[in-house]
């Protein structure tokens, strides 16, 4: 098959202009984008991803739409009409382009000026102005954003984040501001300690987005008391034209010492002015579906005496009741009598129960309000003329969580939205063991034989990690009806968020080797259903085995114990999966190819947790992440393939999130971090001392990673640096004598090139499980570099070839090899490159025998087991491991995508 001439390499001697695209070196022609093509102009279909229509947004949608290469100009415009024609306020903005300067993404913003519709069409055209945009003033001292529905002033310094909320005339809460509660013992049975409070302090502001749907104020800053700052945040506010809601993206690093400091509550905290009478004061709480706690702080139900029913019926409503005077005399005369209760707290503790209780105020005892299963995570505290409503997403899988109001018999409540409830203790970050005497590196290779596990002394510490919160917040014109406050509910529970299908997804020709779901023929539906299978069974599992929680939400388990009849989750290395053989990887290509709303949650989630706690944020091991194990910071192997843009992408583009770029953006000199580390420590035979102009660094997991996140910043038109080192990357990969096979090189940290080196061979079995495959398929694609090309395909014909085979090409057999069905994509992918039928037939052949998978024969079934052999009743699959599954699942995808032609009856 004839390769793609080298001057098509857009990449290779161009420099990146200042909107992001490719300047043309002198002389050198291409053709120019063509005009917006049949595609845009007919209209793109989008519609929600739970379907149907949202009862409400939570403050407005933001949501990623890609196009097919040179199909759409960089300075394109757009316009949005509902599917009846009605035209919708639109922003956009590029996230992506491809080499030639087209858009490769776009992301677009909607209020809530025109009420959701079922679907929408994206067109070429001039978007429709919202009929009042939203603004932002930027001044000395503070950032002021006004949507038309609500004002928002942002302080630039000090100890607030929002200095006040208007709706109207009215202030509806003020003196924004995030707390910490900090300890210096893990608050034991027998401990005294008494927390630390610490407040959230503003270093810098910067507005991101001005409008005119959509605004982003960043503010970043840290935890402080008395002399002491830790914990540093960023929290992002978003407003929408039209809406009187703030999504709230919430961020923080742990830069303490887990021995010492023990984080006890961390929260959000707002005032919220009352001016109400008592019986007019209103509390609500979201409960388990679409249930609502609705109390007064004065009620004025089930007295003695009745006030009388339309009284009662306002009052149960949330309405401004009649005039005290028109009440039945033997309630009005001894209404100071009935207890007026100020202060409700909301504790969910646990995944599956939550405790609501009130009191009269500080100094007099709880009594217990009613409890459940899973809080909606939405609070509310106002009146008939406004009031403040609070939420938090993931409120229960996140747990320990909390919401309190405080004060609301007062002029003035409290209201704290608790990301980590003081309820649940002081949260402990120590390492699990003592290090049972692993001192050194043969005894620690020792350890790793009979548990999995890597341990290395003072490199199981939580030093650097993170973890994202999302929270909404309104400024309400009056107490929420019941039906409001669940529709608001779900608005936080699940963000309505814009899709396009997988039809056009895959037509836009993104992300590589994919195509949609395809059951046409029964060897098709038979690969399907297994598929499906895999996905469905280990989303089951994250409920039936609980794997929610603040740390560790997100991710999944790695191998399962048959014999307990659970997941290994406190044996070493086989405990949380953190990105092992690419599970992140996996459930966004079952989204992208079902456009499944659960699928999209699942890695959504995921991405979440691995992006955030898997990986280090600051200190020595900036960049790296952490190898699975018991806890997410336990292992002492920290390194890229964890770390990876290439886990992030999805997120990022599909939804524009501005906190999983950041993380993209932090990887791209994340190459420096092999100063700090050397990955093969433990199994040098020669001494090694980090150059940085000859790092030793893998051809595979390490360069897999460094060029996942090259690759995004180049596409996002970012530091030009990031191109040039993917380049240099490619070519001296390509340039050595057995190019991929060779293992490893020597490294320049200045420029990624790798030196020249001697012939040699050195394959392993993880090298392109962590994205290689990935990457190596999108920049085959994007630049036709053909050395490079020749490179990546050699590898994939001999990984599962002949030792002969490799003896002739490399010099050497690469021995036995590992994960045969996971590369079985490799060889479908040479076979779709060179036309060649053989190699398509082998590689369905090395599918279904299943090496270190799961082969053809095998049935995909799961058995219920309750009874006293299990906790709980739980589904048992004993084959499954998420290893296995997510390669599988890869392998399939992938090989359906490049030969399924081929596929077998």
């Amino acid at each position: 098959m004839a390769m793609i001439s080298r001057r098509n390499l857009l990449l290779g001697t161009a420099a990146v202009g200042a909107a992001g695209h490719l300047a043309r070196p002198a002389g050198e022609a291409h053709a120019a984008p063509r005009t917006a093509s049949g595609l845009i102009d007919d209209g793109v279909r989008l519609k929600w991803l739970e379907g149907g229509t949202p009862r409400q947004l939570a403050a407005g949608s933001t949501w990623g739409v890609p196009w097919p290469r040179g199909t759409v100009p960089a300075d394109q415009s757009f316009a949005l009409r509902t599917a009846a024609g009605q035209p919708v306020p639109v922003q956009t903005w590029p996230t992506g382009y491809w080499p030639d300067g087209s858009l490769k993404w776009t992301a677009h913003a909607i209020g809530t000026e025109v009420a959701p519709d079922e679907q929408y069409v994206l067109t070429a055209g001039t978007p429709a102005a919202p009929a009042t945009a939203v603004t932002v003033e930027d001044r000395p001292d503070h950032v002021e954003v006004d949507t038309g529905a609500i004002r928002c002033v942002i302080a630039k310094k000090g100890d607030q984040l929002v200095r006040a909320l208007h709706r109207g005339d009215r202030e509806i809460a003020k003196n924004g501001r995030l707390v910490c509660l900090r300890q210096d013992e893990p608050g034991d049975e027998d401990s005294t300690a008494k927390p630390e409070k610490f407040t959230g302090r503003t270093d810098k502001v910067t507005v991101e987005s001005s409008g005119p749907v959509r605004a982003v104020v960043r503010i970043e800053g840290g935890h402080r008391h008395g002399d002491r700052t830790w914990l540093p945040f960023t929290v992002r506010l978003y407003f929408y034209a039209g809406s009187d809601g703030i999504r709230a993206v919430h961020s923080f690093v742990f830069d303490g010492d887990e021995k010492k400091d023990f984080l006890r509550g961390l929260g959000i905290r707002f005032d919220v002015p009352l001016r109400d009478e008592l019986h007019d004061r209103h509390v609500r709480f979201a409960g388990s579906g679409d249930g609502v706690l609705a109390e007064a702080v004065r009620g004025i139900t089930g007295l003695r005496r009745d006030p009388g029913a339309a009284v009662r019926k306002a009052q149960v409503e949330g309405r401004a009741t009649p005039p005290v005077q028109t009440w039945d005399t033997r309630v009005s005369s001894r209404l100071h009598l009935v207890p007026a209760f100020g202060d409700y707290s909301l504790r969910q503790v646990t995944a599956d129960g939550f405790q609501i209780r009130k009191r009269t105020k500080a100094g007099h005892g709880w009594i217990p309000v009613d409890s459940g299963g899973r809080a909606g995570g939405l609070g509310y505290v106002g009146g008939p003329g406004g009031g403040f409503a609070f939420g938090m997403r993931n409120f229960w899988q996140l747990n320990p969580t909390r919401l309190d109001v405080r004060g609301a018999a007062g002029e003035t409540a409290e209201v704290t939205v608790w990301l980590w409830s003081p309820d649940a203790g002081a949260m402990d970050l120590r390492f699990y063991h003592d290090g049972m005497g692993q001192d050194t590196y043969p005894e620690q290779l020792e350890g790793l034989e009979i548990t999995y596990e890597d341990h290395e002394p003072g490199f199981g510490t939580p030093y650097g990690i993170a973890r994202t919160t999302e929270l909404v917040f309104w400024a309400l014109g009056a107490t929420p009806s019941a039906e409001r406050i669940a529709e608001l509910t779900d608005a936080v529970r699940t963000p309505p968020l814009v899709v396009a299908s997988p039809a056009h997804m895959h037509a836009a020709g993104v992300f590589g080797d994919w195509s949609p779901v395809d059951r046409s023929t029964p060897a098709r539906t038979r690969v399907e259903d297994r598929l499906d299978f895999l996905f469905e069974f280990h989303s089951r599992q994250v409920e039936q085995r609980s794997w929610y929680g603040f740390w560790d939400y997100g991710d999944i388990m790695h191998t399962y114990d048959p014999d307990r009849h659970v997941w290994r989750y406190d044996v070493g290395g086989y405990a949380w999966a953190n990105s092992e053989l690419s599970p992140d990887l996996w459930l966004w290509y079952h989204y992208l190819r079902t456009g499944s709303a659960e699928a999209f949650r699942f890695a959504e989630a995921m991405t979440r947790h691995t992006g955030e706690v898997d990986v280090y944020h600051l200190g020595k091991w900036q960049d790296l992440g952490t190898r699975h194990g018991v806890q997410h910071w336990a292992d002492s192997a920290k390194q890229l393939r964890i770390s990876t843009a290439g886990y992030r992408r999805f997120l990022y583009f599909l939804t524009a999130d501005e906190r999983t770029g950041d993380l993209m953006r932090d990887l791209v000199d994340a190459d420096k971090a092999f100063l700090a580390l050397d990955p093969i420590r433990k199994i040098r035979t020669a001494p090694y001392e980090p150059d940085p102009h000859a790092l030793g660094v893998s051809t595979g997991t390490d360069w897999s990673g460094l060029a996942l996140a090259w690759l995004t910043e180049w596409e996002r038109g970012g530091d030009p640096v990031a191109r040039e080192k993917l380049l240099n990357g490619m070519r001296t990969i390509a340039a050595m004598p057995n190019g991929f096979a060779q293992g490893s090189g020597l490294y320049d940290l200045d420029d990624g090139a790798f030196k020249p080196a001697e012939p040699a061979v050195s394959v392993g079995s993880l090298g392109a499980v962590f994205g290689l495959v990935e990457a190596c398929s999108e920049l085959v694609s994007l630049t036709g570099d053909e050395q490079f090309t020749e490179a990546w395909l050699q590898y994939c014909r001999l990984y599962n070839g002949t030792a002969a085979e490799q003896q002739a090409e490399t010099g050497k057999s690469w021995g036995s090899l590992n994960l045969r069905q996971a590369h079985s994509r490799l060889t479908a992918y040479a076979a779709a490159k060179l036309g060649d039928a053989t190699l398509a037939a082998r590689a369905w052949k090395e599918f279904d025998t299943g090496h270190a998978g799961y082969p053809r024969t095998l049935e995909f079934t799961s058995a219920r087991l309750e009874g006293p052999a299990v906790l709980k009743p739980v589904d048992e699959a004993p084959f499954a491991s998420t290893n296995a599954s997510s390669q599988y699942g890869l392998a399939a995808i992938q090989c359906l995508a490049l030969v399924g032609d081929s596929l077998p009856a």
